[in-house]
């Protein structure tokens, strides 16, 4: 009974990041969608794993009512995929407070793999 309170307590362990005062617990690693018709290409040589990111929503998106942009120092980088935006859409919209950060820069063709990036959750 206590085994799988215990693997996930050390889970979410693992998972959390402990900062000066803070802890984060990291709840989404994704690839950055849409990277080849943003500003990815023109900072490629000042992008640093660890650099922050800044999530905002775009409820009134044409395309994507849960669309939520990923920008580096004010540029637009590109967007959280679709697949995987619903839940931090509703966070972002009940207002709880979401870091983000590049987690992965690869010089591959396929623009689906040069940017992978994490969010957290402050607890």
């Amino acid at each position: 009974m206590r085994l799988p309170l215990i693997v996930s307590l050390c889970l979410w362990l693992a998972a959390a990041e402990v900062g000066a005062g803070e802890v984060r617990l990291l709840i989404q690693n994704s690839p950055l969608a849409g990277s080849q018709y943003y500003a990815v290409g023109d900072y490629w040589e000042q992008l640093r794993v660890g650099d922050p990111l800044q999530l905002t929503r775009e409820p009134d998106n044409r395309h994507d009512p849960y669309a939520i942009r990923v920008e580096w120092r004010g540029h637009q980088l590109g967007y959280v995929p679709r697949a995987n935006n619903r839940a931090l859409a509703a966070a972002l919209d009940a207002g709880e407070c979401l870091t983000a950060r590049i987690a992965e820069l690869n010089r591959h063709p396929d623009p689906w793999r040069r940017v992978r990036f994490e969010v957290f959750v402050g607890l």
